[in-house]
């Protein structure tokens, strides 16, 4: 007990150095920026410090001990494995992405936080004291020593459950490697494809090299980083359009100005014009649409005609290069025609929508609409709660603490660190629509604010803003603005007019959350493989040294193909999270839970739990969504496809149920297992 508590007395000591050596950083890059310092050299500075940072915790933590690359020796203390497991938590979706999505969805976007932190009650409670009783390396290591069948080594649940981890893993860490393409790009001005591989050296520093224990105090350092970055601005914007530092405080003083703020640009006639102009646009592309395939070849032939037109006439060669651009970006098929159409008439009939008021809940034209969208906040909600109490590289932290006692403690402490952001999060959301609301709308075109332009810059083909004067008035109307939520966090300093240390504060912020979260991610997918499928099926007299090199070549090999995989920006953040979500509980969850609480669910349970959980769920998510060749229309019940899981968890358990009843009974010695990892410590 004496040799924990110094051990906890001297990692104390080195994170309180750190913290104050973070904060002395700050305020001499704070002087360098009154002194002149260049913006660019200030965004440089962060990235380097803070990469450089985790490359040396990175270097010092290597090691090659199986133990403690896996569940770095079981000896980290409650409250820095909270921290650790916060930093994992609060991924680029937390930091970058919650923020926005409240600003864009107003009262649903609730849904997120309420369901995350939901989610942590239910590790609590139903899950990580039990796993860390049995004190295994990896989940699907659990699961084959709870399921074990015939020989007792569980390798059929074990290769399912391996396969759940990457994919589900796997799909989130493209969301965190994404985002760090898009700070990297936004701070260091080069490409974006260029900045996901940056960000990828500095993931695999700290994974490659320790394992768990390297990410681990990376994570904690981490940790302070991400706490630091998102208040401090969210305290400073709080301050300067509310006069209260507290930003929850502030969050009531300022919400019924926005809503005031809403109602003036609800009846405002520019707002309405603009809007009607979009509802045109819409009908414009269904005529389109319904003349197919007509309309296609007819729009081909008139887009031709007018390069040919202006080559004739000895145009301009600006005016000539604009025509062929336009024809180089005619669709190329019929088919694309359908797809390019549908999207521009669906985006079109969005943004002639009336304003949606932040505060009203499921607000809609109709009360079916509006039971829709309370459907669909509820099945979200569910989703992310189970979804949070299966994912892999969360409950891996689990093994990592010295007792039961202990992860449980870290659970409490983890649920603090995250409430720590999560209670700003709604108020930051406000504070900037706020500011937008009454700065950019109503500016003149010709004195647009210059983050305006420059974050319309950072992505070229995707910008992740735009503003077009519709109506031709030359003033900003709301539904001119099209804002990516993904920017809003990132942007945030700038729209506040604070100086440009803070931006760089909250992108080393951005960082540190996209990459702890890959880390774990990243280590919970070459774990999975290295040790449950290589050592345990392929190689089980692999000498520890094996192991772990493995382990890094596979870290290494998956580390890449996510990088590429993010470069192809398949989707938004969110939208990535919650597919991993859905999957995650819809696999993992029904096994978990009831191989814990009930004594009776064999093995072939587990296998057809599993399965149906993970077929339902990806079926849905294929039929729904239309970049998988879905559409909306195959709905059940209108449930998004975000929330697929609220079909597949309850499928997996019935499946998981009815399978385990109608077999045999576990073997005598799983039911001492489960008595085992119930009992007391």
């Amino acid at each position: 007990m004496t040799a924990r508590l110094s051990y906890f007395r001297r990692l104390s000591r080195y994170y309180l150095w750190f913290t104050l050596c973070f904060a002395g950083f700050l305020g001499g890059v704070a002087l360098l920026e009154q002194e002149g310092m260049p913006r660019q050299w200030i965004g440089y500075l962060f990235m380097a410090a803070t990469i450089i940072l985790y490359a040396i915790i990175g270097v010092v933590s290597r090691t090659s001990n199986v133990a403690e690359y896996y569940v770095a020796g079981r000896r980290v203390p409650a409250l820095f494995n909270g921290m650790a497991t916060a930093a994992d938590w609060i991924s680029a979706a937390s930091f970058i992405s919650l923020a926005g999505g409240l600003y864009l969805q107003g009262f649903e976007g609730l849904a997120y936080i309420m369901g995350w932190t939901g989610g942590y009650v239910l590790v609590a409670l139903l899950i990580a004291p039990y796993l860390r009783r049995l004190a295994q390396y990896t989940i699907p290591d659990f699961l084959a020593a709870r399921y074990p069948g015939r020989g007792g080594r569980g390798n059929t649940v074990r290769m399912l459950a391996v396969v759940a981890t990457v994919a589900v893993s796997f799909t989130y860490v493209v969301a965190q490697i994404y985002a760090v393409g898009l700070i990297a790009s936004r701070f260091t001005g080069v490409d974006f494809s260029v900045g996901i591989f940056l960000g990828l050296a500095s993931i695999l520093v700290s994974s490659f090299l320790g394992g768990m224990r390297a990410i681990t105090w990376t994570q904690v350092a981490q940790y302070i980083i991400i706490l630091v970055a998102f208040l401090v601005p969210t305290i400073w914007l709080s301050a300067k359009l509310a006069n209260n530092p507290l930003p929850q405080v502030a969050y009531g003083s300022v919400l019924p100005k926005l809503t005031a703020r809403e109602n003036q640009l609800r009846a405002d006639p520019r707002e309405q014009q603009v809007r009607a102009v979009y509802r045109q646009r819409a009908a414009d592309y269904d005529k389109l649409l319904a003349a197919l395939p007509t309309s296609w070849e007819d729009g081909r032939l008139k887009a031709q005609r007018s390069v040919d037109h202006l080559k004739l006439r000895n145009s301009s060669l600006l005016e000539i290069r604009a025509a062929e651009r336009a024809l180089l970006a005619y669709p190329k098929s019929v088919d694309e025609a359908r797809r390019t159409w549908t999207a521009a008439r669906n985006t079109s009939l969005a943004r002639a929508q009336p304003l949606k008021p932040h505060a009203q809940p499921f607000n809609a034209p109709t009360r079916a609409q509006s039971d829709t969208m309370r459907n669909n906040f509820l099945a979200l909600v569910f989703v992310l709660m189970v979804g949070t109490a299966a994912l892999p590289h969360i409950l891996m932290r689990s093994y990592t603490t010295p007792s039961v006692k202990d992860a449980r403690t870290s659970v409490f402490w983890t649920l603090v660190f995250i409430l720590l952001v999560y209670l700003s999060v709604p108020a930051l959301a406000v504070l900037v629509k706020h500011a937008i609301y009454t700065t950019l709308v109503g500016s003149d075109y010709g004195h647009l604010p210059n983050w305006v332009f420059y974050w319309a810059n950072v992505d070229k083909v995707n910008p992740l803003i735009s503003i077009n004067d519709i109506n031709g008035d030359h003033i900003v109307q709301l539904a001119e603005i099209a804002l990516d939520g993904d920017m809003l966090v990132l942007a945030t300093p700038e729209i506040a007019g604070l100086p440009y240390v803070i931006s760089g504060l909250v992108a080393a912020g951005g960082l540190a959350a996209a990459l702890s979260t890959a880390d774990g991610l990243l280590l919970a997918i070459s774990n999975a493989l290295s040790h449950d499928v290589y050592f345990k099926v392929v190689d089980p007299r692999a000498s520890t040294q094996k192991r772990v090199t493995i382990s890094k070549l596979l870290l290494l090999a998956v580390a890449f193909i996510a990088a590429y995989a993010a470069s192809q920006k398949p989707a938004d953040i969110l939208s990535l999270v919650g597919a991993a979500f859905s999957l995650g509980g819809s696999t993992l969850f029904p096994a978990l839970v009831m191989g814990v609480f009930w004594k009776r669910a064999n093995r072939a349970g587990a296998i057809a739990g599993m399965v149906t959980g993970f077929v339902t769920c990806l079926y849905y998510m294929l039929h729904t969504i239309p970049l998988l060749g879905g559409s909306p229309a195959n709905q059940w019940f209108g449930i998004a496809p975000i929330s697929a899981g609220v079909f597949g968890v309850p499928a997996g358990l019935v499946a998981l149920c009815v399978a385990s009843l109608l077999t045999d009974l576990p073997e005598r010695h799983v039911e001492g297992l489960v008595d085992h990892i119930r009992s007391p410590e």
